[in-house]
């Protein structure tokens, strides 16, 4: 379930750009660019999110994993738009390429969400439930991403839910690192609670103040 939530929430960016990188085809080209540079988009995600799942057992990649969903969750609520200055392509094939090279630029809060969200399932099990987690996810994310922002802007929760749960990922990784693990467990015993209730609240925080102050920013 957090696989599928996380790749869900964190998609919102992405169906944005494919929305607006295949605007000015033909309906037809339209759907044929949303499906294909869809495709090979998710085919390189899971690829790349295999990877990431792999190179986390190495020491140290879990603190800036952790690190870095840390900032993603506080991106995400306090809603900077990166896709705002996406252009408009006029053939099937640019648009393919706008959509692959935007969506992975942009994949990394998705892999790292998906990867932190393997670590919590049993060892024999991850490699399935990350299979299993992302095939659900898609269908979700090519199908229902319009429907997913609209649902966003009316119930701005599900925002704060959302970067709530990358904040929880973050502390459950960060504490889980191979360098660090030892050491926090002789010293606090096991604090991973601790620590994913303290990225939850960092994240939300955070996010929360970050919103405020851009909101403050624009109105003047």
């Amino acid at each position: 379930m957090s696989i599928i939530v996380a790749n869900i929430l964190l998609s919102g960016d992405n169906a944005v750009v494919i929305a607006l990188a295949s605007r000015n085809l033909p309906p037809v080209q339209q759907k044929k660019a949303i499906f294909w540079g869809s495709a090979a988009a998710i085919i390189l995600r899971v690829i790349l999110t295999i990877t990431a799942v792999a190179l986390l057992k190495l020491p140290y990649l879990k603190i800036v994993g952790g690190i870095l969903l840390l900032y993603i969750g506080i991106q995400l609520l306090a809603d900077s738009n990166v896709e705002e200055d996406m252009k408009a392509e006029s053939s099937i094939w640019a648009a393919i390429r706008t959509i692959l090279i935007a969506d992975l630029v942009m994949s990394l809060d998705n892999v790292l969400a998906v990867a932190a969200a393997a670590q919590n399932g049993p060892e024999e099990t991850r490699l399935l439930l990350l299979i299993i987690g992302l095939a659900m996810s898609i269908p979700l994310i090519v199908f229902g991403s319009a429907m997913l922002l609209k649902i966003m802007e009316r119930f701005p929760i599900i925002i704060t839910f959302g970067a709530g749960l990358l904040g929880f990922l973050a502390g459950g990784m960060l504490v889980d690192d191979p360098a660090i693990k030892d050491i926090i467990q002789k010293t606090l015993g096991n604090a991973k609670l601790a620590f994913e209730v303290v990225g939850v609240a960092l994240v939300i925080l955070a996010g929360t103040f970050m919103k405020k102050r851009k909101a403050g920013k624009h109105s003047h």
